[in-house]
């Protein structure tokens, strides 16, 4: 390990078990020298393993739903209290839609659970920026990192409202970088990561099937949860303090490529 973390200190959110990008992340930054703080809206701990993590890596956990602005406030006030100073680096790994754990279709959706899926998934990460902001909680050339999926660009039928969530939360990252960086040289950027095998996304429909597709259409295949995490630790690290405000495809290539032999043998045999 590179200890290119070595003195930092992190909030991680959205933790839930050994299959999470965000476990994998606090795995990676507390081995490359971070302090790291945990935290997860209640319900999603109760759900989840979070404890055991946050025993491995030494870390305190402080339940916040990140949807509700006094949690965030609590979350940041007792991260600053706990690491005895501002905080570094942020990871928004936060999404969920009732219309799609219901099955809704795309053209019939609950709208009270899509405000829900936009609230929860996107507006929360303005939530967390705002309260960050006002609180003066990240250091000048802090990192936020929020984990998004190339549906908020292109049209994935199944993934329903979450592309429209992952689309705001896109656009979130921008508008609040240029007047954070503007303010505080704090940069925030998006990844667009491959598929991957979570809780999360295993609940979209025809998902195994769409994995291989994807793993098919990109060059290097896909990108897993453990190389999205060393991903993360690379733009919270100084190597990168002039990135920023950037939806970054972390995807094999999936991205740039329009059609592989691999996909036209599917439909040519």
């Amino acid at each position: 390990m590179s200890q290119i973390l070595k003195g930092k200190k992190g909030i991680i959110s959205g933790a839930l078990n050994n299959m999470s990008i965000a476990w994998k992340v606090a795995e990676r930054a507390a081995e490359e020298g971070a302090e790291i703080v945990l935290t997860n809206a209640p319900i999603a701990m109760r759900m989840g393993e979070i404890n055991g993590l946050a025993e491995k890596i030494n870390a305190p956990i402080i339940p916040a739903d990140a949807t509700n602005e006094a949690d965030l406030e609590n979350l940041f006030d007792k991260s600053v209290e706990h690491f005895g100073g501002k905080v570094d680096f942020v990871l928004h790994s936060i999404g969920m839609s009732p219309n799609v754990r219901k099955g809704k279709h795309y053209t019939d959706l609950n709208y009270e659970w899509y405000k829900q899926s936009m609230d929860v998934s996107a507006v929360s990460l303005h939530k967390m920026l705002a309260m960050a902001y006002k609180k003066d909680a990240l250091n000048e050339w802090g990192s936020v990192v929020a984990l998004s999926y190339i549906a908020a660009q292109r049209t994935f039928p199944d993934y329903s409202d979450m592309a429209d969530a992952k689309a705001l939360l896109e656009s979130i990252a921008r508008s609040f970088g240029y007047h954070y960086g503007a303010a505080k040289k704090v940069r925030i950027n998006t990844i667009s990561q491959s598929p991957t095998v979570t809780t999360a996304g295993s609940g979209v429909k025809g998902f195994d099937g769409f994995i291989s597709f994807a793993d098919e259409m990109s060059p290097l295949g896909n990108a897993d949860a453990l190389a999205c995490a060393d991903y993360c630790i690379a733009l919270f690290s100084d190597l990168t303090r002039m990135v920023t405000m950037q939806n970054l495809f972390h995807d094999g290539g999936f991205s740039s490529t329009g059609v592989t032999p691999q996909v036209i043998d599917r439909f040519t045999k």
